[in-house]
Order: structure tokens, then C-alpha cells, then sequence
């Protein structure tokens, strides 16, 4: 059969996708090239403006997840050290939690507070919709990270990572293998997250419609829960179960902990492994061989919020645009972090 249509459906798919987001990281552009690793994520790097010059001080409340998982704590430790580079931002933050409740008490304590703008990252978006609504009425902006409300009025600004875009990295990475390594029926397996969850969901459907454009498909596939004792059982059953493998995508590096020590017990390494949201630890397996790649999703996404809520309270825009206001919406990029590029992502690396 031929490949064409299921690579235009693709190339649609994604042109369409990227015709209506911006992909931004921080205040400047970056463009990654997950092939030849060219970008550099190193604050040396950035492009900076103006911008960066002090001006009118602002007050920005955050609120975030409580720090129970790699990720979630790198969010948090992101976002307080990128207020602490500004002299012209106080930030007040809450204590991490994963009571919707409690947070829509902080966010009306900021609110009270007269802050000058929100940056929050909620644990349960529809839950939080009303108060970011208030708030918004209020006019106090609200910058919503990872996690979206359920209607547009309830954010100034909305940042994202890109689950989609996750499962099409690592599935166009898995392709990729496959072609160099000229392996004939290549058997490739998936270790997700809990599937119940929606980002779970679009990682899984991002890597299958990745691996048809190449005339693959995921022949064994098992859910985990973001653990590392669910990544562990998990991964274990899968080896029993499939006795050749060529290609494993792990979805989260924090329950890669667990999956690579079932790999390790079962004395198995025949398979190239690739991890998903970038972990310190994938980060040096990758440099001692252990492991491929991963697929970064930006722990960044609460420190590029604060960011964005400085320039939002000052009445900037980006420097990078013509457009002289902050977009409503912004997608980062998921990259391939391999061992040619490891070096420059290293700083980005969460302990899991």
C-alpha cells in the first residue's frame, strides 16, 4: 500500500497546527532541529531587548502544582528563580498544591491583593476557570500554564507544552532509527501515562500518526501511571511479553526511573530507548550510552509564564515580533535531545 496519504494527512495535520500557534521559548525565537541538534537552550544564547531593561514594577502571584513528581517541582523552582533575575518584579507566590479548592482561595487572595497580574498553573483547569474569570474582570491578567481553562475569557495569555507534539518527535525519531539501522519489520513498543488523562491520549496519538507517515505502528503498548513504581511493573510485563523489541517509547522520564530498572533487571538492551519531558537522569543515561533520546516537554513553562506576565503588566510585547502585544496563545516546541545535542539541554534537566 502505498505511504502518500497517510504522509499528506500528516503534513496537513501539522501545517494546519502550525499555522495557527506561535512556537516560542522564553522571549525570543528559538527553532529546534531535533536531527542536527542546533539549538541552544543556554540562557548565554538568548537574544535580548530592551525588554530585559528594568521598568515599571510589578506584583505577579503564582500558583502552582504541588511538587509530588520531577516535573511539577522543576515548574515551580523555574518559575521563583526567573522572578528572582528582575529587580522590577515581586513575586508572591503560594504554596504548591493539587487542592483546587485551596487554589481558588490563593487566587482570590491575589486578587484581594490587588496583584498585577497571575501566572497559574492549575490543577484542575475547569475547576479554576471561574476564579481566572474574576480575576480577569478584575483586571488583573491571567497567564494560564500547561493546563488550559474551559473558555479563553479566563486567560490573558495561555502557555503550553506540546503533548502532540511529543508523540510526533519521538515517533519521527523512531522512524528515523529505523531507517538508519535498516531494520526489516521492527517491532516498537510504548510505555504510557495514566490513560485516562487527555495528554496522554495526544502523546499517543501524536507517536502512532508520526509512525504510520513511515509505514510503522506501535505493536505492544502498556499504560503506566507517572510513577516510577507503575513504570517499573509495567515495562517488566511488557518484556515478558514481547521477547523482541526494536524500538521503546517511555512517555515520562520521572516513571522511566521505574522502566529502566525492569530493563536493567531483566538484563535486556537490545531495543533503542526513548524517554519523553527530559529528566536529569535521561540526560546522563543519554551521555553514558544508556539511553537514545528523550523528547523534551519544557519545564520552563511557568518561568516563561513569569516572563510573560512582566511584559503583559508593562505593556510589552515580544521583541522577537512585529506584533506589538504578548500573543494569546503560545505552543513551545518538543524537541529530540540525543547524545549530539545533550549538552545544551543539560541545564533544563529536572531530578526526577
Amino acid at each position: 500500500m502505498s505511504r502518500t496519504t497517510p504522509r499528506r494527512r500528516l503534513a496537513l495535520a501539522t501545517g494546519t497546527a502550525l499555522a495557527g500557534l506561535l512556537v516560542v521559548s522564553a522571549c525570543s525565537t528559538s527553532t529546534n532541529d531535533t536531527a542536527s541538534g542546533s539549538s541552544n537552550s543556554s540562557d548565554s544564547a538568548r537574544a535580548t531587548s530592551k525588554n530585559d531593561d528594568p521598568g515599571k514594577k510589578v506584583v505577579i502571584g503564582f500558583s502552582g502544582p504541588a511538587a509530588d513528581h520531577g516535573w511539577l517541582a522543576a515548574i515551580n523552582s523555574s518559575a521563583l528563580a526567573e522572578a528572582k533575575k528582575y529587580s522590577d518584579v515581586e513575586l508572591k507566590s503560594a504554596e504548591g498544591t493539587n487542592d483546587a479548592n485551596q487554589q481558588i482561595s490563593q487566587v482570590e487572595t491575589f486578587i484581594n491583593d490587588k496583584v498585577d497580574a497571575i501566572v497559574l498553573l492549575p490543577t484542575d483547569g475547569a475547576a479554576l476557570t471561574d476564579v481566572a474569570t474574576k480575576a480577569m474582570q478584575a483586571g488583573i491578567p491571567v497567564i494560564n500554564v500547561d493546563r488550559e481553562f474551559s473558555t479563553p475569557f479566563a486567560a490573558r495569555t495561555t502557555i503550553l507544552g506540546d503533548n502532540y507534539g511529543m508523540g510526533v518527535s519521538a515517533g519521527t525519531y523512531a522512524c528515523k532509527v529505523i531507517k538508519d539501522k535498516k531494520i526489516k519489520d521492527a517491532v516498537v513498543a510504548e510505555i504510557a501515562g495514566i490513560d485516562a488523562l487527555p495528554l496522554t491520549q495526544d502523546r499517543s496519538k501524536g507517536f502512532k500518526d508520526a509512525l504510520a507517515d513511515c509505514g510503522e505502528k506501535v505493536d505492544n503498548r502498556v499504560a503506566a501511571e507517572f510513577t516510577v513504581e507503575s513504570g517499573e511493573k509495567v515495562a517488566s510485563n511488557l518484556l515478558q511479553a514481547a521477547p523482541k523489541i526494536d524500538i521503546i517509547w517511555n512517555h515520562d522520564d520521572d516513571q522511566g526511573v521505574g522502566v529502566k530498572a525492569a530493563f536493567d533487571n531483566a538484563g535486556r538492551k537490545e531495543f533503542t530507548f526513548i524517554g519523553g519531558a527530559g529528566s536529569a537522569n535521561a540526560m546522563r543515561w543519554i551521555k553514558s550510552g544508556e539511553m537514545a533520546a528523550t523528547v523534551i516537554y519544557p519545564p520552563t513553562q511557568a518561568a516563561d509564564g513569569i516572563r510573560l506576565a512582566r511584559l503583559i503588566a508593562q505593556g510589552k510585547g515580544l521583541s522577537d515580533l512585529v506584533q506589538l502585544e504578548v500573543p494569546k496563545r503560545i505552543v513551545l516546541n518538543a524537541p529530540v535531545v540525543t547524545k549530539d545535542n545533550v549538552d545544551q539541554y543539560m541545564a533544563l534537566g529536572f531530578e526526577s
